[in-house]
């Protein structure tokens, strides 16, 4: 979904560890800018602002301008970003420029409304499978998410990638069968043997004492008896 939203990008002359340091001193982080058959570009942006398109409610699907200076400004979006794992901060994006008048491939947040009726009239539990949806649209037209209602789900239904509603120049990319949500019957609850039970499994396990052993395999004896007979009728052929 297109936003009117900017960001400033700085062309970057160098690259490597060194150059990302600096830039990191200066608030600022390394990043390419892609597509729409022209040249990449090293360029450097401010992470707040990417941070923030990122947790927008359109999130990566949020299509922005790119200001790079006096050279350009281009509609993209970003479509990889590597975190910090201990910081938890950006490192570095991909940002992509858009043609608005091309059709896109994105994932859309897919939501559920209203309370099955499998679940309050049969005590079942509404499970979700898939959260997205593949699409293919024009960018002007990408929506926020989608929503389907679960109300009429009873026991074993479920609302797949199909029942999901388009509009506009958007075309489902994911398997129409491909379960969203459906009502599955509550899991059983696993039976612990108490603990006396457990010692009196134990002790019927455990032979008592005097007891007789117990007796081989059939399969074992009979190995024991022709492996004496082998061994008698070696001694045999020597005398």
């Amino acid at each position: 979904m297109r936003r009117d939203i900017s960001i400033a990008a700085e062309p970057r002359a160098t690259r490597g560890k060194n150059e990302s340091r600096r830039l990191r001193k200066r608030g600022l982080i390394p990043a390419i800018l892609y597509g729409a058959y022209q040249e990449a570009l090293a360029v450097s942006v401010d992470p707040k602002q990417v941070t923030r398109i990122l947790h927008s409610k359109t999130g990566h699907n949020t299509i922005f301008n790119v200001d790079l200076q006096d050279r350009e400004s281009s509609p993209a979006m970003v479509v990889d970003w590597q975190y910090d794992p201990m910081k938890d901060t950006l490192l570095h994006v991909d940002l992509k420029r858009i043609d608005l008048t091309k059709r896109i491939q994105v994932s859309v947040p897919v939501r559920t409304q209203g309370e099955a009726k499998g679940v309050k009239q049969q005590d079942g539990l509404l499970e979700l499978v898939t959260r997205e949806v593949e699409i293919e649209c024009l960018p002007d037209e990408i929506p926020e998410q989608f929503t389907v209602d679960v109300t009429e789900l009873m026991m074993g239904m479920s609302v797949r990638a199909s029942d999901v509603a388009l509009s506009g120049s958007m075309v489902l990319m994911s398997p129409a069968e491909s379960v969203i949500a459906h009502v599955v019957a509550m899991r059983a609850e696993e039976v612990v043997a108490p603990p006396a039970a457990a010692e009196g499994l134990a002790a019927a396990a455990t032979p008592e004492e005097g007891a007789a052993p117990a007796a081989e395999p059939e399969v074992i004896k009979r190995g024991k008896k022709e492996e004496e007979g082998a061994e008698a009728e070696t001694k045999g052929k020597k005398k």
